[in-house]
């Protein structure tokens, strides 16, 4: 049995990681690593990571940072000028690899152009309805998808509530790669209709309580890639 946590928990055990045993940068470096290793990069180039200006846009920061790094042609498209202090450190880092650092307005057609799309946008606290450059960047996602593009969300598809799984408008990705434990919002409402494949990356966060369990009868935990939503259980 996997381990399934509601917002509230992620947070504190994210926070407390960060207190007792992990930096901040370092478990959103470990984040990037999980994205890179789940997607298949051969796809085309370059790739376009679109994000937002909190943490989950510097998980993005960071991918571009090791794409850059492993010689994979990236473009990092922003909705805001601002930016997270660890956001911040990884977006210098990889504009140092030479990583193009654009706004997102003004580059929809170059963005829908990207083979593959990486959504960096919100992060699992999101509630509420999308609005202004987010709005437009997961419509512009959305539509990229229907035109042939791969799009991978990073921790939870953007505009999908981590707890609920209730969304007005979301990003529809063909993978997702939740990061630390499974989220329960990727199990209920709406989460069937914008999730296709999830997977989940362990980045060594400490788990202080356990809330829910995935069960998948008779598949080894090691192996597991494919998650089908409706086995989250008390």
């Amino acid at each position: 049995m996997l381990p399934v946590v509601s917002v509230q928990t992620m947070r504190e055990c994210d926070a407390w990681t960060i207190e007792h045993e992990t930096p901040g940068p370092e478990l959103m470096l470990r984040a990037a690593r999980g994205i890179r290793d789940a997607v298949d990069w051969d796809r085309g180039s370059p790739a376009g990571i679109v994000i937002g200006s909190g943490n989950n846009g510097g998980d993005g920061a960071a991918l571009a940072m090791l794409l850059a790094q492993a010689g994979r042609p990236c473009v990092v498209y922003r909705v805001s000028e601002k930016a997270s202090p660890d956001n911040a450190l990884y977006l210098e880092k990889a504009r140092a690899l030479g990583v193009p650092v654009r706004p997102f307005v003004g580059h929809e057609a170059e963005i829908a152009a990207c083979p593959v799309l990486v959504d960096c946008l919100l992060g699992t606290g999101f509630a509420g309805t999308v609005r202004g450059a987010v709005r437009d960047a997961i419509l512009c996602l959305n539509r990229a998808r229907e035109a042939g593009a791969y799009v991978v969300s990073a921790d939870i598809n953007s505009g999908l509530n981590g707890d609920t799984g209730e969304a007005e408008l979301a990003v529809h990705a063909d993978l997702t790669v939740s990061i630390g434990f499974f989220k329960t919002g990727m199990f209920r409402g709406d989460a069937p209709h914008y999730i296709r494949r999830l997977v989940n990356a362990d980045i060594g966060i400490r788990l202080l309580r356990q809330e829910f369990s995935l069960v998948e009868p008779g598949t080894p935990a090691g192996e597991r890639d494919i998650v089908c939503p409706g086995y989250c259980e008390m």
